[in-house]
Parts: C-alpha cells; structure tokens; sequence
C-alpha cells in the first residue's frame, strides 16, 4: 500500500477518533514535517513547535476535520501557516522589545507588562491603519509629505501644485479626521 493511501486510511480513522491511527500518523509524518519545516523558516526549534502545534489542533478538532486526499500536502500547507504565525508573533516580540527602549526599560517589565505593552503597540497600528483608510489619496499624500518627508507647507505646496492655504487646509481636515478617529 503506498504511503499516500495509508495517509489518508489514518486519517479517515483519526477523523472517527482513533487514538492509535493518531499515533501511527504522527510517527509517519512527525520528521518530515519538522525537517520541511527546517526548509521554510531555517530554526529547528521553531520547527518542532509549529509541527506539535500541528497535531495538536489535529487531535482537538479531529471531529470536525474535512476528507484530505493527500494528507502530507495538507499537513505540510498548515505547517507553513502555523510557522508563518509562528514568525510574525517572535517578530511582533522583538519589535516591542526594541520600541520599549534601547535604554532597558523593558528589562525591568513585568511579563504582564511586556505582553499589554505587545499588544497596545498592536492596537494602536491597526487604529492607525483603519483611521488612514478613511482619508482621501490626496489627504494621504500630504499626510505622508508633511509628517515622513518633513516638508514645509511651502514645500508641499509646489510639490502637489496647490497653494498654500489649500495644502494646510487638507492637512488640517486630515488630522480632524485622524484625531476623530483615535478618540472614538
């Protein structure tokens, strides 16, 4: 029987709750998940953690998993995405540690600390994100040349071909409507 079938006999029985083809399975695909996982993020350790979270969601939800022709495929895309959360959470943690203070504040943080910390610095992105959305591609532009460019209003002025006045007022209705959208 090729491997391909006996995947998916296992996985049949997994979906029936069958702790032994669980197992089996386990024993089958463990390695080569991991060492896929090596291929796609290069850390061992984050491997094996993203692999046992794998078959761990697997035995919780093995009531409600769909058929899957081809089990290795499939456990090898939910691999990619679980690593892909994986990095993105280890990437959100150092970019908190580096925005709490190149001076060590961070050290002295409690671990509760740290974390709403994480999180806030996460809240206030998407905020910013969704309040950007509601300004107008010009609102935008002059946003962006005013606050990231440093540009006088003279400078935003010549550059978008409008006066003065004009480029303040536009900037000016943006910030109303960030600020609006932050205090809500």
């Amino acid at each position: 029987m090729n491997d391909k079938l006996a995947h998916h006999l296992l996985w049949e029985r997994i979906r029936s709750g069958d702790k032994d083809a669980f197992f089996d399975l386990y024993k089958e695909l463990y390695y080569p998940l991991v060492n896929f996982g090596i291929r796609v993020c290069a850390d061992a350790d984050t491997s094996s953690e993203a692999t046992d979270l794998v078959f761990t969601t697997i035995w919780e939800k093995h009531e409600t998993l769909s058929r899957v022709d081809n089990v290795e495929a499939y456990l090898r895309t939910f691999l990619k995405r679980k690593l892909l959360r994986i990095l993105e959470r280890k990437r959100k943690i150092s970019d908190a540690l580096f925005n709490a203070g190149a001076d060590g504040d961070w050290m002295e943080m409690s671990y509760e600390e740290f974390i709403v910390k994480v999180q806030s610095d996460e809240l206030v992105k998407h905020q910013l994100k969704n309040a950007l959305e509601k300004l107008t591609f010009r609102q935008k532009q002059l946003i962006h040349l005013k606050f990231f460019d440093g540009l006088s209003y003279e400078q935003i002025a010549e550059q978008s071909n409008q006066t003065i006045k004009t480029a303040y007022n536009t900037i000016y209705d943006a910030l109303k409507i960030l600020r609006k959208e932050f205090n809500t």
